[in-house]
């Protein structure tokens, strides 16, 4: 089972993130079923890792918040840009349960996540988008915001790869506040 923690979005936002598709050479889109924040990715568990995952999410007490979307960015690596991604506005209650939620999977037997946790959301994969196309839609949509979002609670995600796309499924959600 391979798995992930996150943030589900809901369907008035994955809609206004659709419409940010534009037809770029090598880029590869995000289905709109997909979009979601990660908040620590775990990877392949057995079943009683799961369990012991969950145990310890569950937890953990935090308050509900809200986040505002905004920009957009891409990684890199190697010099090539890999992933264009719609960012988050700073938020300390995010950043908090992030901390929480790698402090509980820390206590059941996972190891440090090394990567620093930067906040977002995947739009696309990038296989040898060309510089200029990706230059152009960063600089097109720069501005973007939304609305905010509130979060009541997070969840626990598997996901199975598949020919198109991974399938998420929502395993559990854990209340906050």
């Amino acid at each position: 089972m391979r798995l992930f923690v996150g943030l589900d979005l809901p369907w008035p936002i994955r809609k206004q993130f659709d419409r940010l598709d534009g037809s770029m050479p090598g880029a590869r889109w995000v289905p709109e079923e997909n979009f979601h924040l990660t908040l620590r990715f775990i990877g392949e568990v057995t079943p009683v890792q799961a369990e012991e995952i969950d145990l310890a999410l569950a937890t953990l007490r935090g308050k509900a918040f809200s986040l505002i979307f905004a920009g957009v960015g891409t990684f890199a690596k190697g010099g090539r840009e890999t992933q264009l991604w719609i960012g988050v506005e700073r938020n300390p209650a995010l950043d908090h349960l992030q901390g929480k939620i790698e402090t509980a999977l820390q206590r059941a037997g996972l190891p440090l996540e090394r990567r620093r946790f930067i906040p977002h959301v995947t739009l696309a994969r990038l296989d040898n988008a060309v510089p200029q196309k990706v230059a152009a839609f960063l600089q097109a949509h720069n501005l973007f915001r939304s609305d905010p979002v509130a979060y009541d609670h997070f969840t626990l995600f598997s996901s199975r790869l598949g020919k198109e796309a991974a399938v998420y499924e929502a395993e559990v959600e854990y209340p906050l506040g």
